[in-house]
């Protein structure tokens, strides 16, 4: 048998390792898609830590989409109005260093912006930080963990100083108690949510709770589903809290030595008595009682969250809120407990110890922070003063920078906004008003292509070596297998060639990916997330591995697994902060006009935007057409059957989906998966309903909430079924 290739599945944050061989031999029938092209043969790494051999349909079927529709070659046009053409990279370059150049001299580099994508390698992230924030002076460059993951980030970071979860995977085989909120993981991190559930099945006495609106498959496993309304996380988290605190289930000795601010958050959840709460949130004081005698008897208590927390206007207080229950009842620092953010793609995590979102800088540093800055460009050579004081444009300003004017030239990289991006129909006007867009990607066509200038091909999943940070904080090397078709070019290499026509040279004089993670994790050095005991060579030789990770280190690997577990933390006295927060409920609640709430998810097969998966024959099958799920008591009043048609409307777009009737989802709520754009459903955008506003600490949009009218059609649905063909490209 052929030799198997170790790599990441490059989907989900769970991180799952696998091992590629080469498809049969010409001739063959076996491994072959519909087309005839030989397929890469994928299965489980057995030897990986985090999925331990494990796979979903994603990750089996990954290798399928190597070679569909892929962009070839660099194309540009000089307006929108016109058909690409096909250039040579040296024309590409000259083209893109030309009109840096030209920004920067008439708007300044504050007028240069970029965004990229959880998708990246590390090495992705880091050289792309070095370009703009450092060598150019601008801190616009922000990632699609934006929308995903930066409340996590900026909860962390409020609570116990810096970035970075706590917990690993084998604590949801060790836990007394798994609280999950605003995650559907059996469908969203499958393979993280398998162990759990194994594990809960094994053992009567473990106890798993779930938070969401909506009965989902996760919701289906669980001991107590709490099908909470909208918006009402924060009344929930501090009605159990009250509960614990008149049941003295709090833990005063940790609370006393090792935390601070107590008292407010006392002050806070005096407020919030099991009637009010159970109110609020629709459901029995019974069920609120139940949830908070399961955690206050469980010795270690694990929480998990992801989207339906993050993606909130309230979402940096939700998630400090989690981190409160932990704090008052010791549960952190201890095998089975702590809080444990569900990272929501392959290298959000890599990002962030990069610097790779707006506010940051490499080594879970920050821009404000001057001593941060000074460490920064004394490690690139660069004179003081050269990174801006003032943390960047997020993604959402980028696009009102596109509308006022101010944003010069906008690259965006392994991402796709114009389908991922809130107030769609607002984000694409932004889009057609950029003077210089670089649209950087595997695939061709996607929904953003149509604003981009200049379009770059990149270097997938397979093509490129670089490493990859998962939501345990898990460094795996994925080794390329393959060559890249025809000429795409991996992400840090455009990068990096483009540093040094722009005169960079010795900044970016790097012979491969390895340099640059070598010179990466030097950064890291004394810092939360220490990796400079990671490299290319020692992943290869002895697998994956967990920072913190300081070079020599004698620590053994299970003691690297917890954060915390000395009970100290990074801030500056060395206590964990508790964060004191009333609930404030949604950016956009219900009302006459817009009566319902309409939140968005995940599907077990796709991802994000289908940029990928779209293209897998098996994926589309399992999930053909977009849908509008809607409790049977609000189609009965709206007269909607199972399949009508239904237009939705928000107060900034309209969609139409056909309606699923299902008692799955709460009354007054509907839910639409995001995955679909123009390119694969006729007028079935989700994001063309839901709102920018965002949590005031994270910057992150409120995607999972917004207010929506039902319409019902006689008209029959029918959706645009995008057709594979090889790009030409």
């Amino acid at each position: 048998m052929s030799e198997f290739t170790k790599t990441l599945c490059p989907y989900c944050g769970v991180g799952c390792g696998l091992e590629v061989s080469p498809p049969a031999q010409p001739g063959k029938a076996t491994n072959r898609d519909s087309q005839g092209t030989p397929i890469w043969r994928v299965r489980g790494d057995k030897a990986h830590p985090s999925s331990q051999g494990m796979v979903c349909v994603k990750g089996a079927t990954i290798a399928e989409s190597l070679d569909k529709n892929r962009l070839h070659y660099p194309m540009v046009r000089d307006s929108l109005e016109q058909e690409f053409r096909r250039v040579s990279w040296d024309e590409a370059f000259d083209i893109i260093t030309k009109r840096i150049q030209t920004v920067r001299y008439t708007q300044g580099s504050e007028a240069i912006c970029m965004y990229g994508s959880g998708q990246f390698q590390t090495e992705d992230y880091y050289i792309a930080q070095k370009l703009m924030k450092g060598c150019l002076g601008s801190n616009n460059f922000d990632a699609n963990s934006r929308l995903c993951m930066s409340s996590a980030v900026s909860g962390y970071i409020q609570s116990f100083g810096a970035d970075g979860p706590p917990c690993c995977y084998d604590d949801l085989e060790l836990t007394d108690c798994a609280f999950l909120i605003g995650t559907n993981a059996a469908e969203c991190h499958p393979i993280v949510f398998n162990r759990l559930a194994k594990y809960h099945k094994k053992n009567r006495k473990v106890k798993m709770i779930v938070v969401d609106p909506r009965r989902t498959p996760t919701a289906e496993a669980a001991d107590l589903h709490l099908a909470i309304r909208p918006g009402t996380d924060i009344d929930l988290l501090n009605g159990i809290a009250y509960l614990l605190m008149r049941g003295n289930a709090i833990d005063v000795g940790f609370i006393d030595d090792c935390t601070s601010n107590f008292p407010a958050y006392a002050e806070v959840i005096r407020h919030y008595a099991p009637d009010i709460v159970a109110d609020r949130c629709g459901i029995s004081v019974a069920d609120l009682e139940t949830a908070a005698r399961y955690w206050s008897q469980s010795e270690r208590v694990l929480s998990l969250w992801s989207m339906g927390v993050n993606q909130s206007s309230e979402g940096t207080a939700k998630v400090r809120t989690i981190i409160n229950l932990h704090l008052m009842t010791g549960q952190i620092g201890k095998p089975g407990a702590g809080p444990f953010s569900l990272t929501g793609q392959p290298n959000a995590m890599g990002g962030r110890e990069a610097g790779g979102l707006a506010h940051l800088l490499p080594g879970y540093r920050l821009v404000k922070n001057p001593q941060h800055r000074a460490e920064v460009e004394d490690f690139w050579g660069l004179k003081r003063g050269q990174i801006s004081p003032n943390p960047g444009l997020t993604a959402w300003d980028m696009i009102t920078g596109l509308e006022d004017g101010s944003v010069g030239l906008l690259w965006i990289a392994a991402t796709n906004p114009a389908v991922s991006m809130p107030d769609l129909e607002r984000t694409k006007k932004a889009l057609l008003r950029s003077p210089f867009t670089i649209y950087q990607d595997a695939y061709y066509p996607t929904e953003t292509a149509a604003y981009a200038h200049v379009l770059l091909p990149a270097a997938q999943w397979g093509e490129k070596t670089g490493v990859m940070t998962n939501s345990e904080r898990t460094v795996t090397l994925c080794q390329a297998f393959r060559q890249p078709p025809r000429e795409a070019k991996a992400d840090w290499e455009i990068f990096a060639e483009i540093g040094r026509r722009l005169g960079f040279i010795k900044e970016f004089s790097y012979a491969n990916s390895a340099e640059v993670y070598a010179e990466f994790v030097r950064l890291t050095r004394d810092r939360p997330c220490e990796m400079t005991g990671i490299s290319h060579e020692g992943l290869r030789e002895f697998g994956p591995t967990q920072w913190p990770h300081p070079e020599a280190a004698e620590t053994p690997r299970h003691e690297r697994k917890r954060l915390y577990t000395n009970l100290r933390f990074h801030t500056p006295d060395g206590r964990a902060r508790f964060g004191a927060y009333h609930s404030r409920g949604l950016a956009e609640p219900p009302d006459p006009n817009y009566p319902f709430v309409l939140t968005t998810g995940r599907l077990y097969g796709h991802w994000h935007t289908q940029t990928r998966t779209g293209r897998i024959g098996k994926i589309r099958q399992m999930h053909p057409d977009p849908f509008i799920e809607i409790h049977p008591r609000d189609a009965a009043k709206l007269g909607i059957t199972d399949n009508q048609l239904l237009e939705v409307r928000s107060r900034r777009g309209k969609a139409k989906f056909p309606a699923k009737v299902t008692k799955a989802i709460a009354p007054g709520t509907v839910f639409v998966p995001m995955h679909w754009g123009a390119l694969w459903a006729n007028e079935a955008e989700a994001n063309a309903l839901t709102h920018p506003e965002s949590c005031p600490d994270s910057l992150q949009p409120e995607l999972k909430a917004c207010a929506v009218q039902l319409v019902p059609m006689s008209v029959e649905v029918t959706f645009k079924n995008f057709q594979l063909q090889s790009s030409q490209w």
